[in-house]
């Protein structure tokens, strides 16, 4: 026997975030209880506007609710009458603040659960499950999606025994993480039976987040460097101006010669030194004159 993982579970804090963010230790029973007659109540209320998911945010006694709609004017209605009416209903349902957010589904084609409640939907109408099967495939890869696959399992067209059918086109890589698949589930009620309906959407991957956040960082310090560059044509400007002071110097220096002829005095000074050895001399001379003057001469 082959062991299925959910899609969603399986990507859950990888690539996909939970749809319920809360923790509790002691009201966890419930909170969860809660949690079901809000999505029950909301998707009974608008059975008709397309609703994909429901995130429930917690905060204290408060209570967020965001609905994924294709179609968000039959949510909210005229002036936002019916998101109030909706609003007061769920309040009184548990018994809590509650904040209701409408988001609109931008690509509807590429959504897993709108596309299996269309086929499912088609189905109860008696449309032909094959032809369904292949116009949803059309849809979405006219919509960019680079893989799906359609399951549906039950008494298919009528028939006595139960059977499967499948269509796959492009590429699903159930056991890659960093791929991006949504995944859908539902079920057709026709006078026959029940017939399930599944549907695997690829969009993609998912790369890493920090990745991203480096390459962002990047443009900012680019964007600095441009106004040092603009700096320096200024300092640039000024050069020349200390180029042209450079000449005047030049012209100012051959001057300076005439005034260096004007220092005798080191050179008279270095004449008047050699003096004092001159008057030793004499007075050598003058001494050795008298030393010979004193020599008794011989008669």
């Amino acid at each position: 026997m082959g062991h299925k993982v959910h899609p969603l579970g399986f990507r859950i804090g990888v690539i996909h975030d939970w749809q319920a963010k809360w923790y509790a230790d002691k009201h966890y029973i419930e909170f969860l209880h809660e949690d079901l007659k809000l999505r029950k109540a909301i998707r009974s209320k608008y059975a008709e506007a397309a609703i994909s998911q429901v995130q429930i945010d917690r905060q204290a006694n408060k209570v967020a609710v965001t609905i994924h709609t294709a179609r968000p004017g039959i949510v909210i209605g005229r002036g936002g009458q019916r998101v109030d009416e909706m609003r007061l209903y769920l309040e009184k349902l548990i018994g809590k603040r509650v904040q209701l957010n409408i988001q609109e589904i931008q690509q509807p084609e590429l959504d897993a659960y709108l596309v299996a409640r269309t086929i499912a939907e088609q189905i109860e109408r008696r449309v032909a499950y094959r032809r369904a099967m292949k116009q949803a495939v059309f849809r979405i890869t006219q919509a960019g999606a680079k893989g799906i696959k359609i399951s549906c399992a039950g008494r298919l067209g009528g028939s006595e025994i139960a059977r499967r059918q499948n269509i796959h086109q492009g590429q699903v890589p159930l056991h890659t993480l960093r791929a991006d698949i949504d995944y859908g589930l539902t079920e057709a009620r026709t006078t026959l039976g029940r017939i399930g309906v599944k549907v695997w959407i690829y969009k993609g991957d998912i790369l890493a987040q920090p990745k991203i956040e480096e390459v962002e960082e990047m443009p900012a310090e680019a964007e600095v460097k441009p106004a040092e560059a603009e700096v320096k044509p200024a300092e640039a400007e000024v050069k020349p101006a200390e180029v042209e002071a450079k000449p005047a110097e030049a012209e100012a220096k051959p001057a300076k010669p005439k005034t260096k002829r004007t220092k005798p005095a080191a050179s008279r000074s270095a004449k008047t030194k050699p003096s004092a050895p001159v008057e030793k001399v004499e007075k050598e001379e003058t001494d050795v004159t008298t030393e010979a003057s004193e020599i008794p001469q011989e008669p």
